[in-house]
């Protein structure tokens, strides 16, 4: 009977650790992480849900596992495993890992194992506000002066002295699609770039994705468009902050009153040892100085890496904080006619280091890396993308009448299409000074004009039969 005991208590324990192993092995299957439904659904012969759920649970307290996401959408991945290396190669240390990361000068190195290491080894902190008040407009800088120039002249179009939001408007179709998934993605979404397209394009909703994904990619066409169509409006002003936030928060909050609202009661922040302001009075009176020292600052780079740290360490909304920081920093680079910032390809793992070095250490070197490194790419692939664009013929445009009727009147006159002849037909309308180039501008027309296209002078067909018949005896 003792035995029967003791075999009843061993076999379980055998079960347990048997199960774990198979979590672990499962998750470490899966590069970019996986949500607790998937997870269940290849273990339900193993674990319950609800007992899966607080294995996961030790799992991230005890170091094994980092989370990704929030709520429905977190997924959990193995924790990087960092040490020493010993035999053979003892004279070598580094961290064994196949992630992809950014560039990191030596104070990022620095944060990202501060925060790498387990929860356990890291003290809880609340919000410093000392760490805001050493910060002075135009005196303190987060980016270097040089910085700053070198940014400047990546993202500076060849004809950057144009109206606000110009360029960000040329290549608008395509920001929409990047920034919408980019940004998503560091949000733990899953939907694909082309699905991503797709849905902005077509309203076609990606199979077996969660509705929440969905609306939370609308949800950035949304706030992205209010940036490009009212750019000479919007700054950094507590409506525009709110606007972007209820727009970003639309149907993803559980309380739909706290969308564009600074929120009112606590909130913890996953897989960190931060614990922000639970005050509503005292939020409201920091997202107001926040909101106003951003407003001073002169520098458009220095002014988007600022409301990049300091919205977010805040966490003056009960959710989609970092979306609307990230939304934010591109006003000032909007306003000023600079290339936008869409955070494609930027390593979610490196985002949420950067983040955690903000949170629990307030240093900004990490997050500073990951916004150059992001920017630099972001110019790469915008200048390119502009080069690309056919400049509108605002000489055209503006003899676009002219152009009309002095072609039509020469096909129905059935006259040939010579120097001489048009320049027997110039209308009015076309200034002297003019007269060479709109006379060249009419004869490149005659050159490609044919049955297919005449009708864009208003030319019908068998009027332009008459006519090439005539001209070409």
């Amino acid at each position: 009977m003792c035995a029967e005991n003791m075999r009843d208590q061993i076999v379980p324990k055998k079960l347990a650790a048997d199960t774990d192993a198979r979590i672990l092995e499962e998750i470490g299957h899966h590069s970019e992480g996986i949500g607790i439904d998937a997870l269940h659904t290849r273990l339900a012969d193993a674990i319950s849900r609800r007992t899966l759920q607080r294995r996961l649970a030790q799992f991230v307290a005890e170091g094994k596992l980092v989370t990704i996401g929030k709520r429905r959408g977190v997924r959990y991945l193995i924790a990087p495993i960092t040490g020493e290396v010993s035999g053979a190669l003892a004279g070598l240390t580094g961290e064994i890992t196949a992630e992809t990361y950014v560039p990191l000068s030596p104070e990022g190195q620095e944060i990202k194992d501060q925060v790498r290491r387990p929860r356990q080894m890291r003290v809880p902190v609340g919000y410093n506000q000392a760490f805001l008040e050493a910060y002075y407009p135009n005196e303190t800088a987060y980016l270097p002066p040089e910085l700053r120039d070198q940014l400047r002249k990546l993202g500076t179009p060849p004809d950057g002295d144009r109206p606000a939001g110009t360029f960000a408007r040329d290549i608008m179709h395509r920001l929409l699609i990047d920034l919408s998934w980019a940004s998503s993605r560091l949000e733990g979404n899953t939907y694909s770039r082309l699905d991503t397209e797709r849905l902005i394009e077509f309203g076609q909703v990606a199979e077996g994705k969660d509705v929440l994904e969905t609306q939370m990619i609308l949800n950035h066409k949304a706030a992205i468009e209010l940036l490009l169509n009212e750019a000479d409006l919007v700054d950094f002003t507590p409506y525009t902050i709110l606007s972007l936030h209820a727009l970003l928060s639309d149907g993803l909050l559980e309380d739909s009153s706290t969308c564009g609202r600074i929120r009112s009661r606590p909130v913890e922040i996953g897989g960190s040892v931060y614990r922000p302001i639970a005050m509503p009075q005292r939020l409201e009176e920091l997202f107001g100085i926040i909101i106003a020292m951003a407003l001073e600052i002169r520098d458009p780079f220095e002014q988007a890496f600022f409301v990049m740290v300091h919205l977010p360490y805040l966490q003056p909304f009960e959710d989609v904080n970092k979306r609307v920081s990230r939304l934010a920093a591109n006003i000032p680079l909007i306003r000023h006619n600079l290339c936008p910032l869409s955070f494609i390809d930027v390593p979610e793992r490196a985002y949420i280091d950067a983040m955690l070095g903000v949170y629990e250490l307030n240093r900004i070197e990490l997050l500073r890396d990951v916004f150059v490194w992001t920017y630099e790419r972001s110019c790469q692939q915008y200048l390119a993308v502009r080069r690309e664009l056919v400049p509108p013929d605002t000489f055209r445009l503006r003899y676009r009448q002219a152009l009309s009727e002095t072609v039509k009147t020469i096909v129905l006159q059935l006259q040939s299409s010579t120097r001489e002849t048009v320049g027997a037909q110039i209308p009015p309308s076309v200034a002297e000074e003019d007269h060479d180039k709109f006379v060249n501008l009419v004869l490149d027309e005659f050159e490609n004009l044919y049955e297919g296209n005449a009708i864009r002078f208003g030319i019908r067909p068998l009027e332009f039969a008459a006519w090439r018949d005539k001209t070409k005896q």
